[in-house]
Formats: C-alpha cells, sequence, structure tokens
C-alpha cells in the first residue's frame, strides 16, 4: 500500500510526501509524490503516528456505563471501547484497570472480564486497536496484593502504577476537593466523618505494607512501575527509590520538576491541556509543558482528547506539530518499552493516522494499525 499527497509529521519535521507499507511494515518515506496509480491520495491531509495510549479509565466506563449497571456482555463493552479507542487515532493503548479502591465498589470484579475480553479479542482478530493491560493498584486496598499476584505474569500486563486517593493525600490534598467528586458534599457531618476515618484507618493498615508488596512483584517480573499524583517532591523521592521511571498525573510544578531532576517521565492528562487546566484543581498540563516538564499525556476519561490536545498543543502553546505528536506516540512507547512503533520511519509499524486539520479541532480520517485500516 502506497499513501501519497500527505503532509507526514515525523519525529523531527512534517514534510510532504508518500508512504509506502508493505508487510505491516513502514517501507519507505519520501518527499514528493509518486506515479504509482494504486496509491491512495490523502488530499493533503497530515498523516501521523498512531497514538499510543498508556492510561485510560474507558474499559471500565463501557463495563460499567452508569454507577452499579454492570453490562450484561463484557465482551460487547471490550469491544465498544474498542471501536472508540481506534476512531480516536489510538492504535496501542494500555486499558487502565483500577484495583482495590477502598472508597468505590465493584470496580475490582473488572479485572477479570477485561482481562478475558483482551485475551479473546486478540485470539479471534477481534479488536482494532493493540491493547495492553495497566493495573491500577490502589495501595490502601485491603484485597489489592491478592487481586494483582495471579496477573502478575500475563504477558499482557506491562505496567503497574501505584496510587493512594485517601483522602487529605496526593490529588485530594483538599478534602473539598474529594467530597465534590465522590458527590457526598451534602451528606450530614457525621457521615463524612465516618467516612473519612474509615479511609484513614485503611491507609494506616494497608498503605505501606502493599506499596511494597505491589513494588516486589512488578520488580520481579520485570514491570514498567509509574507512581500517581506526586504532589509533594518527597513523592517523587519515594517513587524513584522503589525503580519507578514514570509519574503519572503529578498535581504540582514542583513535583514534575523533581521527577524530572531524577529521570523519571511525566504523563499529565490531555483532558487537561483541552480543558486549559484540571478538573480537580492542580496544576496545569500546558503550564507544564511551557516549563519543558511534559512528557506524555494520556486520554484518561475522553479517548478524544489525546489527538485534540496534541494539536491544541502547537496551535495555542507554540509547540512545533513533531513535539507536540511526539508527546502522544513516541515519547509514551518509549516509556513503556514499545521501540517498533510511536514513529513515521523505516521499518517501525505502520501505525498510521490519516488527520483533517480544521482550526482547533483535528478530525481523524482514517486509521490503519499495521497497514490494515481499522478505522
Amino acid at each position: 500500500m502506497i499513501l501519497t499527497n500527505a503532509r507526514i509529521v515525523t519525529r523531527d519535521a512534517v514534510i510532504d510526501g508518500t508512504v509506502e507499507i508493505e508487510g505491516g511494515l513502514i517501507r519507505s518515506v519520501a518527499e514528493g509524490g509518486t506515479v504509482n496509480p494504486a496509491a491512495v491520495d490523502l488530499e493533503g491531509d497530515y498523516l501521523l503516528p498512531g497514538l499510543v495510549e498508556m492510561h485510560t479509565d474507558n474499559m471500565e466506563k463501557n463495563l460499567e456505563p452508569r454507577p452499579g449497571v454492570k453490562w450484561p456482555s463484557p465482551m460487547a463493552a471490550v469491544l465498544a471501547h474498542d471501536a472508540q479507542i481506534a476512531s480516536s487515532g489510538i492504535t496501542t493503548v494500555f486499558d487502565a484497570i483500577s484495583i482495590g479502591e477502598a472508597h468505590k465498589v465493584g470496580r475490582d470484579a473488572m479485572l477479570a472480564d477485561s482481562i478475558a475480553g483482551v485475551e479473546r479479542g486478540r485470539a479471534e482478530d477481534l479488536l482494532r486497536a493493540d491493547h495492553l493491560i495497566h493495573l491500577r493498584c490502589e495501595v490502601v486496598g485491603a484485597t489489592v496484593v491478592d487481586l494483582a499476584a495471579p496477573h502478575m505474569d500475563n504477558p499482557l500486563v506491562r505496567i503497574v502504577s501505584l496510587m493512594d486517593h485517601t483522602p487529605g493525600q496526593r490529588q485530594w490534598s483538599e478534602i473539598s476537593h474529594w467530597l465534590t467528586y465522590n458527590k457526598t458534599e451534602h451528606l450530614p457531618k457525621v457521615e463524612i466523618d465516618a467516612r473519612l476515618a474509615k479511609l484513614r484507618e485503611a491507609r494506616a493498615l494497608y498503605g505501606e505494607a502493599h506499596r511494597q508488596a505491589i513494588v516486589a512483584m512488578a520488580r520481579a517480573h520485570g514491570l514498567v512501575i509509574a507512581t500517581h499524583d506526586d504532589t509533594e517532591p518527597a513523592h517523587v523521592d519515594e517513587a524513584a527509590e522503589v525503580g519507578a521511571t514514570i509519574s503519572e498525573f503529578p498535581t504540582t510544578l514542583a513535583a514534575a520538576q523533581r521527577a524530572h531532576q531524577l529521570g523519571l517521565k511525566t504523563i499529565m492528562g490531555s483532558p487537561n491541556v483541552v480543558r486549559n487546566g484540571s478538573h480537580s484543581g492542580n496544576v496545569s498540563a500546558r503550564e507544564l509543558a511551557a516549563h519543558g516538564l511534559l512528557d506524555g499525556l494520556s486520554s484518561d476519561y475522553v479517548p478524544v482528547s489525546l489527538l485534540h490536545a496534541a494539536f491544541l498543543l502547537w496551535e495555542e502553546a507554540g509547540i512545533p506539530l513533531p513535539e507536540a505528536v511526539a508527546i502522544v506516540s513516541d515519547n509514551t512507547a518509549r516509556m513503556v518499552g514499545l521501540s517498533d512503533r510511536g514513529r513515521i520511519a523505516p521499518g517501525l509499524r505502520a501505525d498510521l493516522v490519516r488527520v483533517k486539520a480544521l482550526p482547533h479541532l483535528p478530525v481523524v480520517r482514517q486509521v490503519w494499525r499495521q497497514g490494515r485500516q481499522v478505522a
């Protein structure tokens, strides 16, 4: 297959040219057109590498579309999630499954359905995107170690993140934000106090022991370790000590600066870029970008935001387009050890996205994974 008349976004430049694909790989990238009549004319649209998503909750949103509503066909939910991911230009996705959360009931049960769905989808060639698993481990959860242990040697599992969502900690340093997010601000004070006391008790009982146990298992299986919602430089110091290489969603400029000082890569939420601010009052992703502290983005809870954020970083934040695209492709691929994708270059996977760029609104027109059109 040949794609021509494209604005090709390589790692270092944007060129008007042609990409030739053979056997699922990029065979050549060249400036100019082609006389081959079988070439696909992209009509001057942008051609990007397939986006790499290392942390999305979207699988959970399909398995449980409303609180307490379990979708009766888990496989149908997996396929619906997959279609949304691919149509957003994401060709590699780490489905982030949260386990052990002390303040949310029922999410632990999603782990088995998610893994089974991805395994079946891969075995029967049902999936459009390449799916892997990211275990989000709430270290204060009573069952988190028992839930995580059987899956640590699953080849789909590549990333483990250490989370602590106890009110008063990290993302929820301001307890009022936790109350609003969990829609508990209007409960009687005695009930709120009881909930807070129970969560803090769980942290004291389990937090450090479970953190050490999860780290030991992850390191034994060679998994990438990420830390979650670092707020203080000391949080980043703790992460570096256990071998974490990614600081996910640092909530302050100081934490992001410390991450870079210690060699950790930072991931922020692309909805933060699109909304031009955090929904929970944390540091702006655009501010981190302005300080040279933004390494990658995650669509988190809105898959379509990943591509949109890259173009906004280019159009509104002054980041060169190749660099902005790398933030949602090559940079992330390298963080998670995937060296065969994330760039448009000979020899790499032909994971590609055709994008029509309207003002402040990139539109996905076609998506290929390993040379096969999937959207």
